[in-house]
């Protein structure tokens, strides 16, 4: 069965086991939405038959008997009435409005969870992000998927409130009987006759006509995502971005922009909803209104003939002509909100698709042996490895072992598998072929997070956070002072520390949160704090994966001459494009087209005039 956005192509049997699903998922979340949700709908769609009864009995006495103290007894009622139930309306109404604004970034939990528990792998591959992509497109540019079911569920189970107090109080102007002359008069069947066919002809029209804005709204939704990105890039990050100023001004991209969201804005006044608003939605939208308004008469008509011929007093009128109004409009609300439910279920099924998208590595439940020598080994035997729906290897027949207390260094040019290996080393990937070892035990078999847990890594493109230096040096929100304070020291910043960070490990990192204690750090302050925080998780294995790209050769000297100090006991494996730093470690292995061509010492892989000795003299005669 087709699934397309633009089709209604779902069973009813379907919409409910969809939605009930997307239910569960969301209480488990947060119940307390649901409870405040359905409790504010109970009070705003039944309170007010309360009191359209007690006006309705206040003004048959007024204009019947007038006794003072049933009148007096009304009031009282009525006040005392209207004051608790508005006392309990607002304060559903603000926990209510409370919760919708918290609910906004439900999503943004359900996706982040399962993002993190994802396989790396499938969180790396463009298929699976577009995935999400797509459904978070979906969702701000017109609230579909979650935010349209979070919303239209509690309204749905109001309308059912308001059809039932709907039926309870005009149930019985069916059965109150005229006076017996009257009965047989033939302008009260014809009232009753246009009455029934006017409350039919809005339940049948109405949501007919809903569907139908539904599906054309539907089916321009690819279009409006497209646009929605336009807008948003060319129209506000553009210009918003402080790391774009310099090539905006140099290359005047404000005008391209300009030009590229001119030719691409479904929303400007020649756009397909601009089309939709002046054509389909305005003349369905009159129509709905005008057939609201023709029932409204024949109600009326009806209610005041059987008034007219004895069947209740004046005071009734208002309780049946409510009554039979809200009745109407609850059930047109429910077929709405039904075919509101039915339209979303398309995009409810790509978010339930997106949290079903299983994991297949396996996880492992092994403990991984805390050791106090850190005596650990880790060994690649026979490894090869080629990315999901490549036919290439990026790896072929790798073969190593990792000393204890070694320093690896891992050079090659771009493309040779250097991060692929560092990938595979820390279970970011599993091998295609053959097995790595960790103590001689598959890794596999170790419980994943376990695993990890031995690695501290500095990845080329590391990203700190806005926030204070000591949580970003812990990522943590608790963390040892003097550790931290410690592992900045020999990452190379204790006189940046004592100059720069105005507030110690309170100084808050960047300006985009705040502006006035914010501090701007340079790329290679960055790369020296991605390695003192490296050095806080204190692992057994530290891998710096390009660690002082962004330092210039005094500073890179610097952190090279004090490798010793700043590894201490650790296995530590290097990827680096200068080969100068590899003069600082025991062993080189040079990456060459997915395979390992060469391993030894700087001096013997000189003096071999092999793979490295190229790279090596090919970069040093820029320095000389």
């Amino acid at each position: 069965m087709s699934r397309d956005n633009g089709k209604d192509c779902f069973t009813w049997k379907e919409v409910w086991q969809i939605n009930k699903r997307m239910f569960k998922i969301c209480a488990g979340k947060r119940p307390r939405y649901f409870v405040i949700s359905f409790g504010a709908k109970f009070v705003e769609n039944l309170f007010p038959y309360v009191t359209l009864y007690c006006s309705a009995r206040f003004l048959n006495e007024l204009t019947a008997a007038r006794r003072p103290e049933a009148l007096t007894g009304w009031v009282l009622l009525i006040l005392g009435l209207t004051a608790v139930m508005g006392l309990i309306g607002v304060l559903f109404r603000r926990m209510e409005e409370t919760e919708g604004t918290l609910s906004v970034f439900w999503q943004y939990w359900i996706y982040g969870e399962k993002t993190l528990e994802m396989d790396f792998a499938k969180v790396d591959d463009a298929k699976y992000s577009d995935q999400l992509v797509q459904i978070m497109q979906t969702s701000q540019f017109a609230g579909r998927g979650i935010p349209n079911f979070l919303g239209t569920l509690p309204r749905l189970l109001g309308a059912f409130f308001k059809v039932a107090g709907g039926i309870a109080l005009s149930v019985s102007l069916f059965m109150l009987p005229v006076e017996p002359w009257a009965r047989d008069m033939p302008i009260l069947k014809v009232g009753l006759v246009l009455a029934v066919a006017g409350i039919l002809a809005v339940l049948v029209l109405a949501p007919a006509l809903t569907a139908r804005r539904l599906k054309a709204w539907n089916a321009a939704t690819e279009t409006g995502k497209a646009g929605n990105r336009f807008f948003s890039f060319y129209c506000f990050n553009l210009y918003w971005e402080d790391k774009r100023a310099m090539d905006i001004r140099i290359y005047r991209q404000d005008l391209y922009g300009l030009e590229v969201d001119g030719k691409n804005n479904s929303w400007g006044m020649n756009g397909i909803f601009m089309k939709l608003q002046k054509g389909l939605f305005g003349i369905t939208g009159g129509v709905t209104e005008m057939l609201s308004q023709i029932m409204m008469g024949f109600v009326y008509l009806y209610v005041c003939l059987k008034a007219w011929y004895g069947a209740f007093g004046v005071g009734s009128v208002t309780q049946y002509v409510g009554a039979l109004l809200s009745l109407a409009n609850g059930i047109a609300d429910l077929l709405n909100l039904s075919a509101e439910m039915k339209g979303n279920t398309a995009f409810i099924k790509k978010v339930l698709d997106y949290l079903d998208i299983p994991n297949e590595m396996y996880q492992g439940s092994l403990t991984v042996e805390k050791r106090n020598d850190r005596q650990y080994e880790v060994e690649f035997r026979d490894v090869s490895f080629r990315y999901p729906g490549s036919s290439q290897y990026a790896l072929r027949h790798v073969n190593m072992r990792f000393k204890v207390g070694e320093k690896l260094a891992v050079v090659g040019q771009n493309g040779s598998g250097k991060t692929t290996f560092i990938k595979l080393l820390c279970r970011l990937y599993d091998p295609t072929e053959g097995v790595i070892l960790l103590n001689g035990i598959d890794i596999k078999k170790y419980d994943y997070q376990e695993y990890m847990s031995v690695f501290s890594v500095v990845f080329q493109d590391f990203q700190l956070l806005d926030g204070p230096l000591g949580e970003n040096v812990a990522a943590a929100l608790a963390y040892d002072e003097g550790r931290a304070v410690e592992c900045l020291e020999k990452a190379g910043l204790r006189e940046w520390y004592l100059t720069k960070a105005n507030k110690g490990l309170e100084t808050r990192l960047y300006q985009h949160q705040d502006a006035q204690e914010g501090i701007l750090v340079s790329g290679g302050e960055e790369q020296k704090l991605a390695i003192a925080r490296s050095l806080y998780r204190d692992a057994p294995f530290l891998v710096l994966d390009e660690p002082t790209a962004a330092l210039d050769p005094m500073a890179e000297y610097e952190v090279y001459t004090r490798l010793n100090e700043i590894v201490e006991d650790k296995t530590a494996i290097y990827i680096s494009h200068r080969l100068s730093s590899c003069r600082f470690c025991d062993e080189i292995a040079v990456f060459h087209e997915g395979r390992v061509i060469e391993k030894g010492s700087h001096e013997g892989l000189l003096s071999g005039g092999g793979k490295y000795a190229e790279l090596w003299n090919a970069q040093a005669q820029y320095y000389v």
